[in-house]
């Protein structure tokens, strides 16, 4: 038996587990958005983070990397055991097809595992909703927690789908829009405070 899972998110550039493949692709039929909430990594629960999972839409195409596990069912056991601690917020799990660049007919992969969500607010606690571009963009510009920023995690993930050729332009708006925010809330703090104390606060 061999363990397939597909990430879009974090695990693009930090999956952090013991692997033994790993392939860039995309899955049909689902987009990346920032609807969920992170409480206890990038955010806390008075102030949560806001992170990607996965939105079914008919035709479209998220890009992301699998990660292949094999080598017998303790090692696996201890993917999966990590991925379900890392992965706690993710009320959901599914089976997709994993397609290859330039394969876009025939599946690389059958049988992945991905981690996703429920959209709903009333049966999963961690679910954020769509919201407006500027709103989201405040929450990940000033959302942090014990493992970092939102924004970071952010950026990173915009990095990481440049780095992998596939860039998505949903975080890409995003990202200039958390850019922005932080821009004008560097122009108040610099309105407010002495500059000497800007530059401590940003050291």
């Amino acid at each position: 038996m061999v363990l397939w899972v597909f990430g879009y998110g974090s695990l693009v550039w930090n999956p952090s587990f013991d692997f033994d493949e790993k392939i860039i692709g995309f899955i049909k039929d689902y987009r990346r958005v920032f609807d969920l909430a992170c409480i206890d990594h990038r955010g806390t629960p008075e102030y949560p983070a806001r992170t990607c999972t996965l939105e079914a839409k008919k035709g479209a195409v998220c890009w992301g990397a699998a990660f292949c596990v094999k080598g017998g069912i303790e090692k696996e056991i201890a993917a999966m055991q990590y991925l379900e601690r890392r992965e706690c917020e993710y009320d959901t799990k599914a089976s997709v097809d994993f397609y290859k660049e330039g394969d876009v007919f025939m599946p690389s992969v059958t049988g992945v595992l991905m981690f996703t969500s429920t959209p709903d607010k009333e049966s999963n606690k961690y679910y954020l909703g769509p919201a407006p571009l500027e709103e989201m963009a405040r929450q990940i510009a000033t959302a942090t927690g014990p493992c970092g920023n939102n924004r970071e995690y952010l950026f990173s993930l915009e990095k990481a789908m440049f780095d992998i050729g596939h860039e998505d332009e949903y975080v890409i708006e995003l990202a200039d829009e958390v850019r922005r925010v932080l821009g004008w809330l560097k122009e108040k703090a610099q309105s407010i405070f002495p500059s000497s104390l800007i530059s401590l606060l940003c050291t």
